[in-house]
């Protein structure tokens, strides 16, 4: 098994407790994202720790820049579990399980942030404790763990963590909510951790109906779906349908505004003039005879 090692406190907790459990069973993966300044000094000090417990380290640069929309967030998760991907079909090929350290406040945050966007259940649902991707097994074994408990143990182990200066970067919106409003939820609702955690578990499970619900619907529209089908739902399970279908097969989500125009041209497409040709995620979505169809491309083809 592999951990994702950043260096700091809680990935530093994980890997030493899994090179413990695990002995001579155990690699650690560490990501270059190469944004800060200080990214080459995260790579020495990782480096410095594995060979103290004899821990195989991997190194992998990535290209973490976002693009144009996209928040720095987003594009560094996305260029960490590509190099992942990319190790695990490659050298790491034997890895089969990666373990990464996020805790119950992470869980918190990502919680609070899905309901500061009017997310819907896949946003409210959180972080999954374990999933697969790419054939890979993840697990987040902290993710019902304080954080401060993490620290404390780690502190008791006498080690010394590399502290990411962007953790406390208050033009991260992720970062205000650990600073004030994570404090603020421990005066008054001490035990938010644990029913926070189950909110999202709950949305989770709601989740999940929903995704064999749009399976089933999926397997009655088609794909691309036909018009009169789509019809014969329920304008909700339309939506979940729909959603669905973008998402699995063009990996695009539309706006509220664009899938609520979408099915209002669905319910009004009665005759064969009837045309359908709106913006939808990051393409467009047109009637094609008896079907719907979307593309990417201003042209259609």
């Amino acid at each position: 098994m592999a951990v994702a090692y950043s260096g700091g406190a809680d990935s530093t907790a994980l890997l030493l407790a899994c090179a413990e459990k695990w002995p001579g069973q155990v690699q650690a993966i560490h990501i270059h994202h190469g944004l800060q300044a200080a990214a080459d000094d995260f790579v020495q000090h990782c480096q410095a720790f594995c060979a103290r417990v004899r821990v195989p380290l991997t190194i992998k640069k990535v290209d973490a820049r976002h693009t144009p929309g996209q928040s720095p967030e987003d594009a560094a998760r996305r260029a960490r579990y590509q190099a992942f991907e990319t190790l695990t079909r490659a050298e790491l090929s034997a890895i089969q399980t990666i373990a990464i350290a996020q805790h119950a406040d992470d869980q918190v945050e990502t919680l609070l942030l899905a309901l500061s966007r009017g997310s819907g259940l896949p946003g409210l649902s959180a972080m999954p404790a374990t999933w697969v991707r790419a054939g890979v097994s993840y697990h987040r074994p902290l993710l019902t763990v304080r954080g401060s408990d993490i620290r404390a143990w780690i502190t008791a182990r006498g080690v010394v963590c590399f502290e990411d200066p962007s953790n406390v970067d208050q033009k991260f919106t992720r970062n205000r909510i650990r600073a004030g409003l994570l404090p603020a939820l421990e005066a008054t609702f001490p035990q938010f951790r644990d029913t926070f955690t189950r909110s999202a578990a709950n949305a989770a499970q709601a989740q999940a109906v929903l995704l064999e619900v749009a399976l089933q619907d999926l397997e009655l529209i088609g794909a691309p779906p036909l018009i009169k089908q789509i019809q014969c739902l329920s304008r909700v399970r339309q939506a979940n349908v729909l959603r669905y279908w973008l998402d699995t097969t063009y990996q695009t989500v539309p706006t509220a505004a664009q899938l609520a125009e979408l099915l209002d041209q669905i319910a009004a497409c009665r005759t064969r003039a009837h045309q359908i040709h709106i913006k939808l995620g990051n393409g467009f979505s047109e009637r094609r005879g008896t079907e719907l169809h979307w593309y990417n491309s201003p042209v259609s083809i």
